[in-house]
């Protein structure tokens, strides 16, 4: 079966991480993002992948290749102007109609048992199958209407935690949502009435290209889904339990690295050819490549982007750090969080 990696994106909100590079090519536990997918998507038989690129597409040919030590065949079709989640589909579709094919975003890291969502696609005959998961803690992802196992529409976003406890209480769900590996089968009692999300993955049918406009900018959930909906089209909702994390957000990408890391047992992981002499303060912190933490310099909380240097004396904490040099001459996207110049460095504090 033939799937298709969704890479193109700017990763507005995790600039300036995303200024040298797309977001499926950040570094994510020393392993390039959108390598998690590939891999994902090779242990379900998935060896003919696609990936669509735009921004900075370069970084993504780097971080994968021809896809052999991701287990999987990969080619790469380039978006001059970029055409949304569908009609990324349309400008694949001569590579894609040939049979049923799976999408995924190539943002996520996740376990999720796909083989069961296809045995959902085929019994219910669906048009499109979309891998749907609880958000008991009501992050900011839209909510899947569904009506006796059909997505029935898209609406808002969850209403949030409105105090500090509320908050403390959806971490504490959240992280117990993606605890699955040791507990096969989760309370669900923990998840009722909580809203639904959908997770990135979709399998597909050909003929869902009857409802993507041609050759122009379009998005799935907008323009292709509540139009087959309204023709009639199965669009069925697979619910799936499983460890799935998106990484959007700088503060979601350090929250998830750190949480990871604290499972390992460790608070820092380092990439190759950086160093942390010693005398630095060093804790809770992600080192990508050539990152160098001199003697005397202080680091808690962050993520230090290639090539950094925090020199003696130096104090960064709950901030994400790249090169003053790539950011020179750039205007910030709107959703990008603000920086200031420190030295040789751009350090953007989180809130």
């Amino acid at each position: 079966m033939r799937a298709m990696i969704l890479a193109a994106g700017y990763g507005t909100r995790l600039w300036p991480l995303t200024l040298d590079r797309t977001k499926p090519a950040i570094p994510f536990m020393n392993k390039p993002l959108v390598g998690y997918v590939a891999e994902y998507l090779a242990q379900y038989d998935c060896r003919e992948v696609l990936v669509n690129l735009h921004h900075q597409p370069e970084s993504v040919r780097a971080a994968l290749g021809d896809g052999s030590r991701f287990g999987v065949s990969l080619n790469y079709i380039e978006e001059p102007d970029i055409l949304g989640t569908s009609g990324a589909l349309d400008n694949a579709r001569d590579w894609l109609e040939g049979g049923t094919f799976v999408v995924v975003n190539g943002k996520i890291v996740t376990d999720i048992n796909l083989a069961k969502a296809l045995e959902t696609h085929r019994r219910t005959k669906a048009l499109a199958t979309l891998v749907l998961r609880r958000n008991p803690a009501r992050e900011r992802f839209s909510i899947i209407e569904t009506h006796t196992g059909l997505v029935a529409g898209f609406g808002k976003m969850p209403v949030p935690p409105t105090s500090d406890n509320d908050s403390e209480r959806a971490f504490a769900t959240r992280q117990m949502s993606n605890v699955i590996a040791t507990n096969s089968v989760a309370d669900s009692a923990i998840f009722d009435e909580t809203p639904l999300m959908f997770t990135g993955i979709q399998i597909l049918e050909p003929r869902i290209f009857d409802y993507i406009p041609r050759k122009v900018f379009s998005h799935s959930t907008t323009d292709v889904y509540p139009q087959a909906i309204l023709a009639g089209e199965i669009i069925a909702a697979h619910i799936a339990e499983g460890m799935w994390y998106e990484l959007s957000t700088i503060e979601r990408y350090l929250e998830i690295s750190l949480a990871l890391l604290r499972q390992k047992g460790t608070d820092r992981i380092i990439g190759k050819d950086s160093s942390v002499a010693e005398g630095a303060f060093v804790r809770d912190a992600v080192l990508w490549e050539n990152v160098h933490v001199e003697a005397g310099a202080r680091v808690r909380r962050a993520v230090l982007a290639d090539g950094v240097r925090i020199r003696a004396g130096e104090a960064i904490e709950n901030a994400a750090v790249v090169r003053a040099d790539l950011v020179r001459g750039t205007t910030p996207p709107p959703k990008a969080l603000s920086g200031e110049v420190r030295g040789d460095n751009f350090v953007v504090s989180l809130p």
